[in-house]
């Protein structure tokens, strides 16, 4: 996985990293536009809250739940890889349940073998259409019914996905003719090490606080606030220093330590948590954008398909942070859910960018079809 992000950085010609590998250039400049916003009152109550809610009511139970899916694949680890290529009667049931894990690991995973001429272009649709990428650890902290729900959707819309296109072209549909020859080589994470140890000491009172304010207890408002917002921008801090998107999963590497694997994918999420509070916040809120949206909820399964193009997790955490603030209905989410393809989609488009291209336009199949026919039965 690791090597194949490399392999993407270099062919897309670094336009997937264009803010570097992470630096204090990149940190100063997050903590300059957070001074700027301080210091202007109208938007500093808005940022001091939207930080907080997102690290206390977001980024703690996304922390749990990355740390609980780190340690089972740790305890039970299995080569899917070379099970993939034993079993190619099962490829695209496989990829189709690679990509409903949470998180791009899985997806990443199929485009590599992909890449590397062992996999079929029905496997990749399959894939990018089961994936949610990291928004399904967003859906599993805050709702992990309707998680679920998404995810076994999108597992069966990728099997039956993956099935139909193979038998339609063929296994050898948009082969790459030119494999791809990956290097190992470790990005640098120039994160001072004092702050990983900083960042887990405050998840843990963070996820208590977190669980106490989600079963309604009372808790101080100067505690709530103060570790929010202290944990808030030490995710930010450590985001704005560690490696850029395109090279995001492959510093998270299986040989790191737990608390670093997690904290790595949780401010990624975090960062783009705050921005998603934030950004409903100074658009009035919930009563500003109801009628909004009330006045096309007819288009809104079409935008959440449209946003699912974007290459990356970030806007699609977006949409998921929308759709939990009741911005957005279920349906709109749900198109989202199966047309977005993550992380994945940016190695696609350097190993294989016709064939990403026609494989993100077949994710659109299902996704308009499910997200408009929930539409039009439910909503």
């Amino acid at each position: 996985m690791t090597s194949l992000i490399l392999a993407a950085r270099d062919k897309l010609i670094y336009t997937t990293h264009t803010l570097g590998n992470g630096g204090v250039e990149r940190c100063l400049a997050a903590l300059l536009l957070l001074a700027l916003a301080l210091t202007h009152p109208e938007l500093r109550n808005d940022l001091l809250q939207a930080l907080a809610d997102a690290y206390l009511q977001v980024g703690v139970f996304v922390a749990a739940t990355f740390a609980f899916f780190f340690m089972l694949e740790s305890r039970y680890h299995v080569d899917t890889e070379r099970w993939l290529v034993r079993h190619k009667r099962w490829e695209v049931p496989v990829a189709a349940a690679l990509g409903a894990l949470p998180g791009c690991g899985g997806a990443i995973m199929v485009i590599t073998q992909y890449a590397m001429g062992r996999a079929s272009f029905g496997a990749v649709v399959a894939v990018l259409t089961s994936t949610m990428g990291d928004a399904a650890f967003l859906m599993l902290a805050r709702r992990p019914d309707e998680s679920l729900l998404l995810i076994a959707i999108g597992l069966i819309s990728g099997v039956i996905s993956g099935q139909v296109v193979n038998a339609i072209h063929g296994p050898d549909f948009l082969r790459v003719k030119r494999l791809v020859n990956f290097r190992a080589e470790e990005p640098a994470v120039p994160v001072p090490v004092p702050l990983w140890g900083l960042w887990a000491t405050l998840a843990v009172p963070g996820f208590v606080v977190g669980v106490m304010l989600l079963c309604q207890l009372e808790v101080g408002p100067v505690v709530v606030m103060s570790l929010g917002v202290a944990g808030g921008l030490l995710s930010i801090v450590m985001w704005a220093l560690s490696p850029s998107q395109a090279t995001h999963l492959a510093a998270c590497r299986t040989d790191q330590s737990l608390a670093r694997r997690v904290a790595l994918n949780t401010n990624f999420v975090t960062v783009w948590v705050v921005i998603g509070f934030l950004v409903f916040e100074l658009a009035g809120g919930g009563p500003a954008l109801a009628p909004i949206f009330k006045g096309a909820p007819a288009m809104l399964p079409l935008l959440g398909v449209l946003v699912g193009f974007l290459p990356g997790c970030g806007p699609q955490i977006l949409v998921t942070t929308l759709y939990l603030a009741g911005a957005l209905p279920f349906s709109a989410q749900l198109g989202n859910a199966i047309s977005n393809d993550g992380d994945a989609l940016f190695p696609a488009i350097a190993v294989a960018p016709r064939a990403a291209l026609v494989a993100t336009c077949y994710t659109a199949i299902p996704a308009l079809l499910i997200g408009y026919g929930f539409y039009s039965i439910f909503e």
